[in-house]
C-alpha cells in the first residue's frame, strides 16, 4: 500500500511540474531565449552584431526610447557594446560582436522607467 501511495504521489508530481517545463519559450530568431521580470529576451548574432529581441507574453514590447549596454565573455576575451532601438521590439550593438559557442552575455537594459539584467549563454 505504502509503495503504492509513494507511486502516485510520484505521477501527481510530474503532472504538475510540467506545465511549469513547457511554458519556457523558443527561439523565434535561431537565438537563444532568457527570461527575466516576466519578460522574454531573445539575443541573435545577425552578421556578427547582437541583436536582442523582447516579448511580452508573446507580444512585442516597444523599444523606441531603451537603451543599453552589453558585456559578452568569450573564453578569456571579454567585448561591451553599446545597445540601440532597431525596430518594433529589438536593440541591436552598436559595434561588432563575437558571440562564438560558450560565450556568456549579459545585457544592461533600460525598457522606459524600468532597468533590467538578462543572462544569456550561448549554446
Amino acid at each position: 500500500m505504502k509503495k503504492r501511495l509513494n507511486g502516485l504521489a510520484l505521477v501527481l508530481t510530474f503532472a504538475l511540474v510540467q506545465p511549469v517545463l513547457s511554458h519556457e519559450e523558443k527561439p523565434r530568431h535561431g537565438g537563444v531565449v532568457s527570461e527575466a521580470k516576466d519578460l522574454n529576451f531573445e539575443l541573435v548574432n545577425q552578421n556578427g552584431n547582437a541583436v536582442i529581441y523582447i516579448l511580452d507574453h508573446d507580444q512585442p514590447v516597444d523599444t523606441a526610447k531603451a537603451s543599453g549596454k552589453l558585456t559578452v565573455l568569450n573564453g578569456s576575451e571579454k567585448t561591451e557594446a553599446d545597445l540601440q532601438p532597431a525596430g518594433e521590439n529589438r536593440l541591436t550593438s552598436a559595434g561588432k560582436v563575437s558571440l562564438g559557442k560558450g560565450a556568456k552575455a549579459i545585457a544592461s537594459l533600460t525598457l522606459g522607467e524600468m532597468k533590467v539584467s538578462v543572462r544569456f549563454a550561448v549554446k
